[in-house]
């Protein structure tokens, strides 16, 4: 039997670009609503406690408009409550990337990083993620992954 490698999520979401720092601001807000309006625990069938942000349906690249979904990754999407949105991605080559130090900058500082690697990474733009898991909590130590897809 084959294992489902398909990446589903369940949260909330917006459209945003990365033009004038406007990204910063509103997935702050994002960020804000997720925690301040306790979406994790009105997320059904979550598979752990991690919590993941994926970017996708991009216009071209990290330069124009995407999608940004905060949620967390579910066994099934069967359900998805109502305010919330449920995706599903398909299984992807990725490469790895983490984001260490004091959150956000170093987020920042490692997107600019990959966003330097344009020509060689050859990104596919059809979804990246990042995860906040136990490693994440540190406020100056944090470590966040980050996997962005690419074309084989």
């Amino acid at each position: 039997m084959k294992k489902d490698k398909d990446l589903k999520i369940v949260g909330i979401r917006i459209r945003t670009r990365n033009k004038r720092k406007q990204a910063a601001k509103e997935i702050g807000a994002l960020w804000q609503t997720f925690y301040t309006e306790s979406i994790i625990d009105k997320i059904p069938h979550r598979k752990g406690s991690d919590v993941y942000v994926v970017y996708t349906d991009y216009e071209s690249d990290y330069k124009g408009e995407y999608t940004c979904l905060i949620g967390c990754p579910v066994k099934l999407i069967d359900y998805v409550p109502q305010g919330l949105v449920g995706r599903q991605f398909a299984d992807q080559p990725m490469k790895h990337f983490v984001a260490k130090g004091k959150a956000p900058k170093s987020i920042g500082d490692t997107w600019g990083e990959i966003w330097d690697l344009e020509d060689e990474l050859n990104r596919s733009y059809t979804y990246d993620f990042e995860v906040y898991g136990e490693r994440s909590q540190s406020n100056d130590n944090a470590e966040i992954d980050i996997y962005v897809g690419i074309k084989e």
